[in-house]
């Protein structure tokens, strides 16, 4: 199922590259969208129905389109999701699309975790230890974690480069014991 939202996605990427359009602006659409037809059980009742006909589905597709003024490719992807009985992943090809313009972009996204909460030239300067560490853009998520006593903890996809106390200790107590 993950390779039904990725081909999608990767397939989508290519067409905002190719036609130069506004990656986020385009997200922003596939998103209003996909709430859209998350919340409205009538319109998943119409797209999702095969009885109805697919001339109808893209009229109320363009209706949508027009009112929330969403680009042509994203309004184009939906109809090829409509068409191919797709819509229920479309949740999941939008993330997999950001996941795809990030990589394509050179982002990273980081689920940073510290003590206590850090200020605005903490957290450039923790970026920017990142972004020189994996040589990639980073767009940080700031938590709370009272439990890290000092520090932070940075988790990258499955990489966790741990800076606390917590951590700290825990690696002293591993010494000593071994």
């Amino acid at each position: 199922m993950a390779s039904v939202a990725s081909t999608y996605a990767r397939a989508f990427a290519d067409v905002l590259f190719e036609t130069h359009l506004d990656a986020a602006k385009a997200k922003g659409g596939l998103r209003r969208i996909a709430t859209l037809f998350a919340e409205s059980i009538e319109l998943r009742r119409v797209w999702e129905n095969p009885a109805v006909p697919a001339e109808q589905k893209r009229k109320l597709l363009d209706a949508i389109v027009q009112r929330e003024g969403i680009d042509r490719p994203v309004r184009n992807l939906i109809a090829v999701l409509i068409d191919h009985h797709r819509l229920p992943f479309l949740p999941r090809i939008v993330e997999q699309l950001e996941k795809e313009l990030d990589a394509r972009l050179g982002f990273a996204e980081a689920q940073i975790s510290s003590a206590r909460e850090l200020g605005d030239v903490e957290k450039r300067a923790l970026e920017a230890q990142i972004e020189k560490t994996i040589g990639k853009k980073v767009r940080a998520q700031y938590g709370l974690d009272p439990s890290l006593l000092g520090g932070a903890v940075v988790r990258i996809g499955s990489t966790i480069y741990d800076g606390s106390v917590k951590g700290q200790l825990e690696r002293i107590k591993e010494a000593i014991s071994s």
